[in-house]
């Protein structure tokens, strides 16, 4: 009827031949059972390389240290390691380190009098994709090129490689063609009219139970390739590669024009400001032309102009018309 590792209220009254009052309550704790699994074992945050684990104590309000045994078991490599933590809390958590990106484990955390046992299977972060996957068409082949997974990823060793798969539509057919060390990859023997989907990612280990997170692109039969952010930032980066050069000779040209105008406009002004000076007399006042006698005897009829002066009063006249 009762359990281990449990409280019960127990009260006592009559209720043959009548129903009597009850006793007050009274509170027994069961005898804790060491035997018991750790509860609610769960993993709180996984990465890459490393797991937080959480789990419950076997009972409510151990009184002393529990030391909890862990094991971890690598169910790829088929390996084992154990770990020993001793807490005399309600709930520990744990954080095991040191595991393979996209790897698979069995943890199993129990008592360590090697009481009944629980466990839990997880699954690491894989490697993610390269980036800025693009394509260059040749005229009897494709070539595929990418950044150094390396460049973002610290657990990547070029040394590994990456795999690059094909999916073709037409023939609803998904070839492995290869893999490689470098970041680039040529594909040739393409048909005419079919749409190719590539994928590369970091090489798969332990035969394709370890794998990157495959970076994706498309490719039609017109021989333009991409999914459709990178096609877009592909595109826009190539109509900024022309635009701005027009732009900047534009603008260069605008601005060599402005300077020449201003020079122009610098040099006139000089040349007025010269002459001006070489024909005004600060004595007289006024401005000083040349007259007839300089220009010879073939222009005696040409006028002659004088300047005005303050002291040679001008007279202005108005013809009167009759009302």
């Amino acid at each position: 009827i009762v359990s281990r590792d449990e409280q019960y209220l127990f009260l006592v009254r009559v209720v043959v031949p009548y129903e009597g009052p009850s006793s007050d309550y009274v509170v027994v704790k069961m005898i804790p059972d060491s035997r018991l699994p750790p509860r609610h074992l769960h993993a709180v945050h996984i990465t890459k390389t490393s797991a937080v684990l959480k789990w419950e104590s076997p009972y409510d309000s151990p009184d002393q240290d529990l030391l909890y045994a862990i094991a971890v078991k690598d169910l790829i490599r088929k390996s084992d390691r154990s770990y020993k933590v001793k807490s005399c809390n309600s709930t520990v958590e744990y954080t095991l380190n040191k595991l393979e990106p996209g790897g698979k484990y069995h943890i199993i955390v129990q008592l360590g009098n090697m009481s009944k046992d629980s466990n839990i299977k997880i699954t690491t972060v894989s490697l993610s994709a390269p980036d800025a996957l693009k394509i260059i068409t040749g005229n009897d082949h494709v070539l595929l090129f990418w950044k150094s997974l390396a460049l973002k990823e610290k657990y990547f060793n070029e040394s590994r490689g990456y795999e690059i798969h094909m999916f073709d539509s037409a023939m609803n057919i998904t070839a492995y063609l290869g893999n490689t060390t470098d970041n680039f990859f040529k594909i040739s023997n393409l048909k005419l009219g079919h749409n190719y989907t590539f994928t590369v990612q970091a090489r798969c280990l332990f035969g394709s139970q370890i794998c990157g997170e495959p970076a994706v692109l498309l490719y039609d039969d017109l021989g333009s390739g991409g999914d459709a952010s990178a096609f877009q930032a592909a595109r826009s980066t190539d109509v900024a590669a022309v635009v701005v050069p027009i732009l900047f000779l534009i603008l260069l040209s605008l601005g060599v024009g402005f300077a020449i105008l201003y020079t122009k406009h610098r040099r006139l002004q000089s040349s007025f400001t010269a002459f001006a000076n070489s024909h005004y007399s600060s004595r007289l006042g006024s401005a000083i032309f040349s007259s007839g006698d300089d220009l010879g005897e073939d222009d005696e009829d040409a006028p002659m102009i004088t300047g005005f002066s303050d002291d040679v009063p001008m007279v202005i006249a108005r013809k009167s018309f009759p009302y």
